[in-house]
């Protein structure tokens, strides 16, 4: 059952587990333990909402540009024609949890098939994977170890899942 709130946020008493893929692809191998132990939880966690898959790619070698170039088209060559990419880039749209959770639904409802995600290696990303990217999101304005923001992006769709079924994890 759908209810609409004032906000204009669809919560599903029930939502079903999303018919949508969603994917995360990141530059370089996490080796942190407590970063590894983060991961695994909302790993855990995610795959009672949606079928999720983690892609880790090496990491490219060499100087800015050519690491920037390799690790691009690393990226750029995993991504299909119809998969709806989203950067995250701290000079992306910001966004509050509830509002990261009406871009997960909104892609839902539209029937999106693959929801990618990407978070580029230590020097960022080529323009080719700007111009292809759909939108570009910033999880803050500061700037964070890119294993860390691993676990900082888990939790947040973590937490839109728990919030679009209205499960008692997220407050205001």
């Amino acid at each position: 059952m759908l209810l609409l709130l004032t906000t204009n946020l669809f919560i599903f008493k029930s939502l079903p587990k999303l018919s949508m893929n969603i994917a995360l692809i990141c530059t370089g191998k996490t080796t942190e333990k407590y970063i590894l132990e983060g991961m695994r939880l909302y790993l855990d966690r995610l795959k009672h909402y949606v079928k999720f898959d983690l892609v880790e790619l090496e990491a490219g070698k060499g100087d800015s540009v050519q690491i920037k170039r390799k690790e691009s088209q690393v990226i750029l060559s995993r991504i299909d024609a119809k998969d709806i990419l989203i950067v995250l880039d701290e000079t992306g749209k910001e966004f509050t949890s509830i509002e990261f959770s009406k871009v997960i639904i909104h892609h839902q409802n539209i029937a999106t098939k693959n929801l990618v995600f990407v978070i580029g290696g230590a020097y960022g990303f080529s323009e080719e994977v700007y111009k292809r990217a759909n939108l570009k999101i910033a999880l803050s304005k500061m700037t964070f170890p890119h294993q860390l923001v691993r676990v900082i992006f888990l939790e947040q769709l973590y937490r839109a899942f728990t919030i679009l079924n209205n499960e008692p994890y997220h407050h205001e």
